[in-house]
């Protein structure tokens, strides 16, 4: 708990009837979590836990008589604690941990997933994803180490609110006027988040004010906005400069860091060590289709949108399906006057009941006011957006339909959402021929519908699968010669994910520079974060770090940012110059990370994706479970790297922090 037990506690039962109230308005698995965690009682857990089938909410089917049974039970145990001012109880053990997550969503819990899961809960105990000094922090040269962070975005405001609590110097480049990265960049109609708000967002800074579940793109980025205000990290920040070029310099093992500022203007500076954060789905891409040059009215891409544009009444044309294309489209349509959809290839989408829906007035109680109920909706989200279906993005080598669907598990969520499909178009199959991939569910980013299908639909909505010839001043013409007029061009066509860090130049030892290195679509780092001929340089959300079967990509920067804080606490406590991933070691992870990618649904061969590059290679993408690439990342192994360092010995005097 973040309060305190007690004070909690008291405040919880004062007013019993809006208590009560609250409870009939919360979710159960949740609540009966927190009840068993009060009691130690898993009697009744037992008797609930055949009705809760599935980690999300609606797929709960508890009988109204028990989750009466559970909200009375609960509120009898709350008075008692309050009325014997009883402190928390002690932590479940492991054993009971598992038989409660276990019972929570439905599903079993393996064991080894429950150091994570803890960390992820963080019962009102340590942070413990915060690296601790191991040597007197005062007898150590910080301020001889400057750190240049690239990027406010999530990921660079984590690794800043790390380097702040450690009393390391840094100082972050943002492009833009505020903070956000691409939270505040994308400011379309319908922006939104698909992964469930009360997980995305860090485990250090909970937020139980979500009005949504799947919140819209203002209140995302006020949260972030309210991170950096809590942290107090905007005398950190340059705004409005872009980093431009970066180049290690061997005889001082710095980093000297390039930008132009608003004014154009040439700046630089040196530094220890460079954190890019720059994210992946920050330069958009806009295909190269003949003839846009010479369209006179308004075309722009969604993380440009032009809101001067004026669609009122207007034909409008969107390319692009994907996620963006998803949820603009919906959101504009019933104000144009037509709306013609091109599209190259159909995506997989999802109904989730709870996309569209605000958060309850008693769910926002219970977040507040009930002990644990945070905690364990947290870990109910994270399990129904993470690993439990990890195995079914694996090929099955027996299988009989293997250019639709992997496996038995894959299909049957195939059908699954085939079904759906043709329900929200009504039938229309013709309509349903168009938006149904002839590839495996997953083998794209899985979208959620936002109402998707049922615009398809509609008298002033058309949906092209052909290909496009050319633009001219005032149509879009296709390649059998059809011509579209359109008044407005909307580009929903996705970003430059493989090109990696790009325009940023980067030039490490020996003349090698990421650019040569990688090219334009075939970037390589050890865990994603780092390289050979490139020491003190960390890549946040690099290489194949992009999370595709679930998660939150907030998950996995903590999990970066642990690490390449504990490389900068060794680099500091004992003198190190520089340090440098190993090339067998940086090679051999690769290797294995392809081996693992072979039989997946990324690459199979009939999905052309941003998650891959021409050569069939995942670059984007991480195979791993999440608890993988968490136990990857939980201690950095100096024995993996080529350490250089200063002549001069620290004092060696340990200070056992923990982590």
């Amino acid at each position: 708990m973040t309060k305190d037990f007690r004070a909690t506690v008291r405040e919880a039962v004062r007013d019993e009837a809006l208590l009560r109230a609250s409870l009939a308005d919360s979710d159960i698995a949740p609540m009966l979590m927190a009840l068993v965690q009060l009691t130690g009682d898993l009697e009744l857990m037992d008797e609930v836990a055949p009705h809760i089938q599935g980690p999300w909410n609606f797929l709960q089917t508890v009988p109204d008589a028990l989750k009466q049974t559970v909200r009375d039970r609960l509120v009898a145990t709350l008075k008692d604690y309050a009325a014997h001012d009883r402190p928390a109880p002690a932590r479940p053990t492991e054993a009971v941990l598992q038989r409660m997550m276990s019972a929570g969503v439905g599903q079993p819990v393996p064991a080894e997933y429950i150091a994570l899961l803890l960390e992820e809960m963080s019962f009102g105990e340590a942070d413990t994803r915060a690296v601790q000094w191991q040597r007197d922090p005062a007898q150590l040269p910080l301020q001889d180490f400057k750190v240049i962070v690239i990027g406010a975005g999530l990921g660079g405001l984590c690794a800043a609110i790390r380097l702040k609590q450690l009393g390391i110097p840094f100082e972050i480049l943002e492009k833009n006027h505020d903070v956000g990265g691409t939270w505040l960049e994308n400011d379309y109609p319908g922006c939104a988040v698909d992964t469930p708000n009360h997980f995305y967002s860090y485990s250090f800074h909970t937020n139980n004010r979500w009005s949504r579940h799947f919140s819209r793109r203002d209140e995302i980025l006020a949260y972030i906005r309210e991170v950096a205000q809590a942290y107090d990290l905007r005398p950190h920040i340059r705004f409005g400069v872009e980093a431009k070029r970066a180049v290690y310099i061997e005889s001082t093992a710095r980093w000297q860091v390039s930008w132009t500022d608003r004014a154009g203007l040439a700046h630089s500076a040196e530094c220890r060590s460079l954190i890019t954060a720059v994210g992946q789905l920050n330069r958009p891409a806009i295909p190269q289709i003949k003839g846009l040059e010479t369209f006179r009215g308004p075309a722009f891409h969604t993380a440009q949108w032009d809101h001067q544009a004026g669609l009122a009444g207007k034909r409008v044309a969107m390319i692009g399906t994907g996620a963006s294309g998803m949820q603009a489209g919906p959101s504009i349509v019933g104000e144009v006057a037509h709306l013609r959809v091109f599209q190259r290839t159909a995506h997989w989408a999802v109904n989730n009941p709870n996309y569209h829906l605000p958060v309850t007035q008693g769910h926002l109680w219970s977040l507040e006011h009930l002990p644990y109920y945070a905690n364990w909706l947290r870990f109910q989200l994270f399990w129904a957006s993470s690993d439990g279906f990890h195995a079914s993005l694996h090929a099955d080598p027996d299988w009989p339909t293997p250019a639709i669907s992997l496996n038995a598990t894959n299909h049957k969520m195939r059908e699954m959402i085939v079904d759906y499909v043709r329900g929200e178009l009504g039938g229309d199959e013709a309509l349903l021929a168009k938006c149904i991939p002839g590839y495996p569910p997953y083998g794209k980013r899985m979208l959620r519908d936002n109402h998707w299908y049922k615009m398809l639909g509609r008298d002033n909505v058309a949906l092209e699968t052909e290909p496009i010839s050319h633009i001219t001043a005032d149509a879009i013409v296709m390649k059998d010669g059809t011509v579209h007029p359109v008044d407005v061009i909307i580009f929903a066509t996705g970003f430059q994910a493989s090109r990696l860090l790009w325009p940023l130049e980067i030039e490490g030892t020996g003349g090698h520079t990421v650019r040569a290195d990688w090219g334009d679509d075939d970037p390589r780092a050890y865990l994603g974060m780092t390289a050979p001929h490139y020491p003190n340089l960390f890549v946040m959300y690099g290489p194949n770090t992009n999370l595709a079967h679930g998660g939150s990509i907030i998950f996995h920067s903590e999990c970066q940012v642990r690490y390449i804080m504990q490389a900068l606490r060794l680099m500091i406590e004992q003198g190190v110059d520089s340090l440098e991933v190993r090339q067998d070691v940086h090679d051999g992870y690769n290797r294995r990370l392809e081996a693992k990618a072979r039989d997946m649904v990324w690459t199979h061969p009939g999905v052309t994706s941003w998650y891959k590059n021409s050569r069939n290679r995942l670059t984007v993408t991480s195979p791993w479970r999440l608890l993988d690439y968490w136990e990857m990342t939980r201690v950095f192994d100096a024995g993996e790297f080529r350490l250089a360092r200063r002549p001069a010995a620290l004092d060696e005097r340990i200070i056992p922090t923990g982590t």
